[in-house]
């Protein structure tokens, strides 16, 4: 009966999801914004890095292939994952179209990755992107200009397809949802949790503050639809973890975009990535924000079932470019992140 009294109007504003509000300018440091991401955000750290790398100083890689290894074409994506047997990834050939699209302005001169700081992380359980492929993003990104100083490669843990966090998700070993794990090291009777979080962003930035116990900044909602319209498989809403820090205004914290992986978002996993993947305790005690954008599963066009980030081409063929409309929706955001906040 109350719908039949109902306005059209007023009806569809109570009956649909109330949109996001707009993401806030915080005053950023636009000199200290780094990437990371697991399986297909690993994939698309790697190309923010090599497309971005005027703005971007370093990356954590977990459990991803080397830059457009897919080169526009699915068919490809097996190969690209170390699933086809003695046939890994050929980084030589990756870094040549890397090399090329940086002479024709595709994406930023390849010498500012000279200084770039890069974690690269493989687990030897992993059943879904495979070791070889793995160790072929680190040739890629030698043979690309990263210092082998500037580059470190994980590769020996008992680790499953997951973000490694402290007490969090599933046994180490796993492959499973929500991807997320956790994983003791060290000697028997020593042992000692991996932080994952912890351990890339120190590769990054170089020593940290040590982690707070436990988050007490906010996780603030943002409409990414001003940035990414549904074309691109993007979610209407993605996320922020503020610090009380960087709520100040001029607070000049660092950005750190934290990009999930296939059958990760919100969607699919709830709030547990942005909350259990490990960034925020680092970031409440080293002056940080983490953007993690979303991107949502699609069963039409594009065609994205399982809710990746685009690494093959599916939103388009210059997906690998700053072009791309992920990629360039990603640092759009990041650069509001940087802007001084209203009034002052």
């Amino acid at each position: 009966m109350l719908a039949a009294l109902c306005l059209p109007l007023l009806c569809a504003g109570a009956l649909a999801e109330p949109k996001a509000p707009a993401l806030e300018a915080y005053g950023a440091d636009p000199t200290q914004t780094s990437v990371s991401g697991l399986s297909s955000g690993a994939y698309m750290a790697v190309q923010l890095q090599v497309a971005y790398s005027k703005d971007i100083v370093g990356a954590g890689v977990i459990a991803g292939g080397p830059y457009y290894c897919a080169a526009n074409n699915i068919a490809y994506a097996s190969l690209c994952m170390g699933q086809v047997p003695f046939f890994p990834p050929n980084p030589a050939i990756m870094a040549g179209f890397a090399k090329d699209f940086a002479r024709a302005r595709k994406i930023d001169p390849l010498s500012h990755l000279a200084d770039d700081r890069v974690y690269v992380f493989s687990g030897t359980e992993d059943k879904i992107q495979r070791q070889p492929a793995v160790d072929a993003t680190v040739a890629f990104l030698e043979q690309v200009g990263v210092k082998p100083q500037n580059l470190k490669y994980v590769n020996d843990f008992p680790a499953g397809h997951a973000v490694i966090a402290p007490g969090q998700g599933n046994d180490c070993a796993a492959n499973e949802s929500p991807y997320i794990s956790h994983c003791e090291v060290g000697d028997k009777g020593h042992e000692q949790s991996y932080d994952q979080a912890g351990a890339l962003l120190q590769q990054i930035y170089g020593p940290l503050s040590a982690a707070a116990d436990k988050p007490r900044g906010q996780i603030v909602a943002f409409d990414q639809r001003a940035y990414a319209n549904s074309a691109t498989s993007m979610a209407d809403t993605g996320y922020l973890y503020v610090p009380q820090s960087c709520s100040e205004a001029g607070a000049g914290c660092k950005v750190h975009v934290a990009l999930h992986g296939c059958a990760q978002s919100a969607e699919s996993v709830g709030d547990r990535f942005y909350t259990e993947a490990g960034y925020n305790r680092w970031a409440d005690s080293n002056h940080m924000l983490v953007l993690y954008p979303q991107v949502n599963p699609s069963a039409s066009r594009p065609y994205n079932p399982k809710g990746c980030w685009d690494w093959w081409g599916y939103s388009g063929s210059h997906y690998a470019y700053k072009s791309a409309p992920q990629m360039k929706a990603i640092m759009q955001m990041v650069y509001r992140l940087t802007q001084a906040p209203t009034g002052n």
